[in-house]
């Protein structure tokens, strides 16, 4: 690995971590992420002469927060900002190496400072897939369905809203905390879901947001232990991160469910995600979305096989979740769980139904899910058409190619 190659894989892993050491001493979260960048810079200059540090980490950690105590000093009003952040700033050592098992604590202040009220619930999100998940305004436009310089501009007047505001850097207490914790949830999930399936590059999975994402998740059920949503959000992604060894093959290429070798699905994870899905069970009068959404999951790390998979629960899960929290992406979800429970043709009219959503104009998914039920109709032609056109839609390079291998397979039509 090239000293570039390592500079860009550690910022990737540490940026968050880093963004939010830095704001502990700045208190703005715009300037921090520009320090943080200083030293990704100051690290592609050095590190090439001078070899990779034995803790990369670290070294990007220290260099950014001497920058960011540096530009303390500069201001006039050093004293006061002295006097707020402690007088460790006059000598701070090296940083310990991050404990795998945890997120650092100025982790969790910084998702909950991006969360703030004072931001839209959309600029909340964007901003902390930025700051915390690391992703790009391209990869955080596609999440959101929505175009790239729309985010660009949402995340440039979040920093100087949370700037004007003077937003502290801290975890809520009592009402506020509840207020924000919507926010902090759903930005978890997001960051999940880019890591679990990557709107666009070469890899299909980015294992690292998985894993930042879930050990949030954790930490935010010890922190609101008599949430539901919290624990439901946590067995939700524990579930789904079970899959991961099995869910791309030798050369990287995705596996689909039907096809995934289930002997290869964590245990450990699976055991984790059914307690978390019971502690959040006892505690919700009714299922909320992740709730729901981490049964469903069960549903699937319960069934041996394929085959065996309860799809008549999962479609009646998806039918309330659709009520708990409509979406056109849900009813699309909900029309794959009838197609196996009550045929394709059903199915194909409850999809047929989407085709004009807004929301999914764009999104590969639907193209795809058409196809197979065309496929199983018997209606080939279509179903490859359908699939060039998803193949089209998506700008992840592996999911393109599955696309387009399964519109391969497709035998033509008998004469």
């Amino acid at each position: 690995m090239t000293a570039a190659n390592a500079v860009e894989a550690v910022y990737r892993i540490e940026s968050a971590r880093i963004i939010a050491g830095v704001t502990r001493i700045v208190r703005d979260v715009g300037i921090a992420e520009e320090i943080a960048q200083d030293a990704l810079v100051a690290a592609l200059e050095r590190w090439p002469e001078s070899g990779v540090p034995d803790n990369p980490g670290a070294w990007l950690m220290a260099t950014a927060k001497h920058r960011a105590i540096d530009l303390v000093r500069r201001k006039e009003t050093y004293a006061r900002k002295l006097a707020e952040v402690g007088r460790a700033l006059e000598d701070i050592p090296p940083p310990e190496p991050a404990d795998p098992a945890g997120i650092d604590d100025d982790v969790l202040r910084l998702v909950f400072t991006a969360c703030h009220p004072v931001l839209s619930t959309d600029a909340r999100i964007a901003l902390t897939l930025r700051l915390v998940g690391g992703l790009t305004t391209e990869e955080i436009a596609r999440a959101f369905l929505t175009r790239e310089p729309t985010v660009a501009q949402r995340i440039v007047r979040a920093k100087r809203t949370l700037a004007g505001a003077g937003v502290p850097f801290e975890v809520p207490y009592g009402q506020e905390r509840a207020a924000r914790l919507g926010s902090v949830l759903e930005v978890i999930y997001l960051i999940f879901n880019e890591g679990y399936s990557a709107t666009a590059g070469d890899d299909w999975l980015r294992p690292a947001l998985c894993e930042d994402a879930t050990r949030l998740a954790r930490v935010l059920t010890g922190l609101v232990p008599q949430e539901p949503e919290a624990h439901g959000l946590a067995a939700l992604l524990e579930l789904q991160a079970s899959r991961t060894a099995a869910r791309t093959g030798p050369d990287g290429q995705p596996v689909l469910l039907a096809d995934q070798n289930r002997a290869r699905w964590d245990r450990l994870l699976i055991r984790r995600g059914f307690l978390a899905l019971e502690r959040g069970r006892e505690r919700a009068e009714a299922p909320g979305p992740y709730l729901l959404q981490a049964a469903i999951a069960a549903c699937h790390a319960r069934a041996p096989r394929y085959e065996d998979t309860d799809w008549a629960t999962i479609a009646a899960l998806y039918g309330q979740l659709a009520r708990v929290a409509p979406s056109p992406v849900v009813e699309l979800n909900r029309a794959v769980a009838v197609s196996m429970s009550e045929g394709p043709g059903a199915a194909l009219a409850l999809v047929d139904a989407l085709a004009e959503a807004p929301a999914l104009r764009d999104y590969h998914l639907l193209p795809s899910v058409r196809a197979d039920l065309l496929a199983r109709l018997g209606r080939t032609t279509e179903a490859r058409a359908e699939l060039h056109r998803a193949a089209t839609l998506t700008r992840n390079a592996a999911e393109r190619s599955l696309l387009l291998t399964r519109a391969e397979r497709l035998l033509p039509p008998r004469a």
